[in-house]
């Protein structure tokens, strides 16, 4: 008889699905979506059909490996726990003795998003007083941007979409990023609702659109800017809700004016007529919805071009009507209390923090504060960190020592010193919640620890006892922590307790489908068309279109490069997996049939992409599915499994977006050729 197990995926997407896991003998021999779960609904992406390829996979690390050959060979020698701790110990205490404890840096991000495993470290750092990391890589920037809009904590509920008759989906590849939103959009659309893609290719989810805008990269804030022109310039607006609940509405008119479609045309490259058909269709509907992707926000200009879109629904009144709305994150993270987790107060005052984007700088020999000891964890920043050139020089660095605790011999794994084995979802406890729905589900284990994997709190417990470490916070097990969590007091996770989280089925948050009915966490309490905050740090206080633009180099690098995923990876996981790289096929650029044409480029083609930080080595492939100038590499896919040996990451930059630091992933400006 199969024994199925409830169980959640632990990674970075919006979905955060419920499963079962069939285990036999031991082992986990398959995973399918749970049909109990409200929201996910029993079925799952084909990554995660994959996972126990994945965790049973014949290349898993199962034992502490010590580096045997020179850095980044990937030769390394078996050794115990005992011996791999003792020594990690070891250099973490000479290293702060001799160097100072701030030349140590965590680095970590998403590779697992149980609140426990995730923030296993926290504590353990700030008690030892390394440097901190500013874990602002990817939705920092997009979270700044509706903040000084519309205030922070959860955005509209997605499952209120199927009540709308218009849905826009701005800067999402939904069928590849959030699949289980396609769902919800469905039921509206055979309700009668309209799908519209603004997108800058035509992907999956642009393909079964009714309308698809393909603007420029970056030009997202102008082609709101000219959707409100319409909307004010033909009066479709709510003035009740515009008086009532929002500030400074006067100056944005005045701004938007400045935006006619003719000028949004030149900057977007949508046709002026569709950007009045859209402005109009959305200033007619109902209840429009608005799904945003974090594509707009990764510019150089993102939180700008995300606190322009934010504002649109104010306009219309759309919060007030079933189905009407924004989502950008709609979970209970938000209301979960990670201080105890965290132990924020033992970090000393005036303890340095280094950006996760600058990677490559804090790694330089030259850094102002150099880093001598570096541990990784739930991150593989030689593939996901920009400019990976300069990564990869710092990790390079025979006086850095690096510890990285991984499932598998990753591109970062590879220059580690000290290599821990870390355990799966599958073999730990831990709480999940989701940023696009409102379910909170606890998982424990299914299967016993492959080999010698350890989770990460384990090992982080441990190397606090040998550090000398007595403070409670390192005597709490992965229970104790969830407590915690859950216990800070907040109305949205009333009912929801470790008890009631035990038997491992998900429970819902208490968060309104409206979260805007309680009123908008701005300073004004109000939508803030006009931001004094924003003035504050010296930025437009009004949406701004300014285009968001990488350096040229005076023309040398005319092509917009940027850099979503593909649906067959996620981030850089499951390139481990032989069928998901089969299936994903070669590593490819999409470029227009003129800029081919003036390079001399075929379909299929290799061709070398480079600029000024970097170059690699990817596979043609000829198409009007972007604008002329406007080129897409879907990936991540390890350097490894790319002709060359180098992945995308090394023609992007360090340089921080302008609101909430995050890194400008989709701005980059490149040349193609075709290689020799």
């Amino acid at each position: 008889m199969d024994n199925w197990r409830p169980s959640v995926c632990p990674f970075d997407c919006p979905d955060t699905c419920g499963l079962l896991v069939r285990v036999e003998g031991g082992r986990a021999n398959a995973v399918k979506g749970d049909p109990d779960h409200p929201f996910t609904q029993g079925f799952i992406c084909q990554k995660m059909a994959q996972y126990p390829a994945r965790v049973h996979h014949h290349q898993r690390l199962t034992a502490p490996l010590l580096r045997t050959g020179p850095k980044g060979s990937g030769q390394f020698k078996e050794i115990t726990w005992d011996e791999a701790l003792s020594l990690a110990a070891r250099k973490l205490g000479d290293t702060a003795a001799i160097h100072g404890p701030a030349s140590i840096l965590p680095y970590s991000y998403a590779g697992h998003m149980g609140h426990v495993q995730r923030g296993s470290g926290h504590a353990f750092f700030h008690k030892l007083g390394a440097t901190k990391l500013g874990r602002t890589i990817c939705s920092a920037t997009a979270s700044a941007g509706y903040a000084y809009s519309l205030g922070s904590g959860p955005s509209t509920d997605l499952s209120q979409s199927r009540h709308s008759d218009l849905i826009i989906i701005w800067g999402s590849n939904t069928l590849s990023t959030n699949l289980h939103a396609w769902p919800w959009f469905q039921e509206a659309v055979k309700r009668g609702a309209r799908l519209v893609v603004i997108d800058p290719y035509a992907n999956a989810t642009a393909a079964k659109a009714d309308l698809h805008l393909k603007l420029r990269p970056g030009s997202d804030a102008a082609l709101a800017l000219g959707l409100m022109q319409v909307l004010i310039g033909e009066d479709m607006l709510d003035h009740e809700f515009i008086r009532a609940h929002t500030l400074g509405f006067a100056d944005l008119a005045e701004r938007a004016a400045q935006y006619p479609p003719e000028r949004v045309a030149e900057i977007t490259g949508v046709p002026a007529e569709r950007i009045v058909e859209l402005g109009r269709a959305y200033g007619q509907a109902k209840a429009p919805f608005i799904r945003t992707g974090w594509g707009p926000a990764r510019q150089l200009k993102g939180g700008m071009a995300m606190r322009t879109i934010a504002l649109l629904p104010a306009l219309v009144g759309a919060f007030e009507r079933p189905g009407g709305g924004i989502l950008r994150s709609t979970g209970a993270g938000s209301c979960l209390d990670p201080s105890r987790l965290n132990s924020e107060e033992l970090c000393p005052a005036g303890t340095p923090t280094v950006n996760m984007v600058e990677l490559g700088a804090a790694l330089s020999p030259e850094a102002s504060r150099p880093i001598n000891l570096m541990w990784v964890y739930l991150s593989n920043p030689a593939v996901v960190a920009p400019d990976t050139s300069a990564v990869l020089r710092g990790l390079a660095r025979e006086d850095l020592f690096l510890v990285c605790q991984e499932m598998f011999l990753t591109e970062t794994a590879r220059w580690a010193d000290l290599v821990l084995p870390a355990a799966s979802s599958l073999e730990m406890t831990d709480l999940y919640t989701a940023y696009g729905h409102r379910w909170v589900q606890m998982a424990r284990p299914v299967i016993d620890p492959v080999g010698q994997c350890r989770s990460l709190l384990s090992v982080f417990q441990e190397m606090a006892g040998r550090m000398g470490f007595s403070e409670e916070v390192f005597a709490a097990d992965e229970e104790q922590h969830i407590a915690w969590l859950l216990g800070g007091g907040s109305p949205c996770l009333e009912g929801i307790t470790l008890e009631s989280l035990s038997p491992c089925r998900p429970l819902k948050a208490n968060i309104p489908a409206n979260p805007y009915s309680r009123g908008f966490l701005t300073h004004s309490g109000k939508v803030e068309f006009y931001s004094e905050d924003i003035a504050a740090l010296g930025l437009d206080p009004l949406p701004s279109g300014e285009p968001s633009r990488d350096d040229d180099h005076g023309g040398a690098y005319p092509l917009q490069l940027i850099t979503p995923p593909c649906k067959r990876f996620l981030n850089s996981t499951f390139n481990e997996v032989s069928v998901q790289r089969e299936k994903a096929g070669d590593a490819t650029l999409i470029l227009h049939p003129l800029d081919a044409a003036a390079r001399g480029i075929v379909d299929g083609g290799l061709v070398r992409v480079f600029n000024a930080r970097g170059e690699c080595l990817l596979s043609a492939q000829v198409s009007d599915a972007v604008l002329p100038g406007v080129t897409v590499a879907e990936g991540l896919y390890w350097g490894a499994h790319t002709p060359g040996g180098r992945g995308i990451n090394h023609l992007t930059s360090q340089a921080l977006a302008d609101l909430g630091g995050s890194s400008a992933f989709h701005c980059n400006q490149v040349e193609v050729a075709p290689a020799p």
